[in-house]
């Protein structure tokens, strides 16, 4: 069997075949994308909208909320377009830059967005373990030089990430069972060793996801100890309450990501369908709720949403 290597002109198109098993549902599930996409547009835009309108929402923590926002945006603009050309009009075809230029953007903004939600987390820890230094040391200038910091350390990470791809043959099978270019979905179609592949990959999570989640850790873990030592529960309450937003968009964020990544490389008793929805529930559901829910805890910021949406 002829095989064909990404770095020689022997194979130039992959071909994404959606969600293998549900190609009746496909078009119920465009439209389920279709409005998961608009919501999340719409949402996260009036977040920047607002925050860049209003000069007293010029601090951390919705500066913060913007990199949310321009994560959340970048996520599911990287996957929701090609998968509708899919379902609506069997567009399956993907150039291979093409495909390494999409698996790039969509793992980079997940550990964007995973480095987003650690200095969130250390912001919370500031505000209530340390609120009379917080202006000093989470000026907007740190904040956005720990953006840069998680940007940089994204691009580092994943860059090996398709390049690493390039060098895999390919040979007769060149069908991704998948909505977009996922890493493992395409290592699995080569007929090649993909043992550093498969091993750089679990790297990334291990030192991104793993690192990220240990550090949130420790800041809840200081957080709940310094609210412990506080006498009144209606201080706990109050106190805890300012966390709520974050702890919220961190489940919906890591929950299904673990799950999706854990079942995609070791659960081989579960149909592909299910690994391909919750992957891309992944990149649709949490961009789609993050605005609402910061929307709805954030009193400042629901406060300028609704007069903005007055005035219209």
């Amino acid at each position: 069997m002829e095989a064909f290597n990404l770095t020689s002109s022997g194979l130039t198109m992959f071909i994404l075949n959606g969600i293998p098993g549900l190609e009746a549902d496909h078009m119920w599930i465009s439209i389920l994308f279709s409005i998961f996409y608009i919501i999340s547009l719409l949402g996260n835009f009036t977040v920047l909208f607002v925050v860049s309108k209003e000069q007293n929402l010029h601090k951390p923590m919705f500066l913060l909320l913007c990199m949310l926002a321009l994560t959340d945006i970048g996520m599911s603009t990287c996957v929701v377009p090609k998968a509708l050309c899919i379902f609506w009009f069997g567009f399956k075809g993907i150039t291979v830059d093409g495909c390494l230029t999409q698996m790039f953007f969509v793992h980079a903004v997940a550990a964007m967005q995973s480095a987003v939600l650690v200095t969130m987390a250390f912001d919370r820890y500031i505000a209530i373990c340390d609120p009379l230094r917080y202006a000093t040391i989470l000026s907007n200038a740190r904040i956005a030089m720990l953006g840069l910091v998680g940007l940089i350390r994204a691009v580092l990470f994943i860059l090996p990430v398709p390049l690493l791809l390039r060098r895999l043959p390919f040979c007769a099978n060149h069908v991704i069972l998948h909505t977009y270019c996922e890493h493992i979905a395409v290592v699995k179609i080569s007929c090649g060793d993909t043992r550093v592949n498969r091993t750089y990959g679990l790297v990334i999570i291990l030192v991104t996801i793993g690192l990220d989640l240990t550090l949130i850790g420790l800041s809840y873990g200081m957080i709940i100890r310094a609210v412990l030592r506080i006498n009144s529960k209606k201080a706990h309450q109050k106190t805890l309450n300012t966390c709520t937003a974050h702890i919220s968009v961190m489940l919906m964020t890591y929950t299904p990501f673990l799950f999706s990544t854990l079942t995609h490389r070791f659960g081989q008793g579960i149909p592909a369908h299910v690994h391909i929805l919750l992957a891309n529930l992944y990149l649709l559901v949490p961009p789609m709720l993050n605005p609402v829910i910061y929307g709805v805890k954030t009193k400042e910021l629901r406060d300028k949403v609704v007069k903005y949406t007055c005035r219209m």
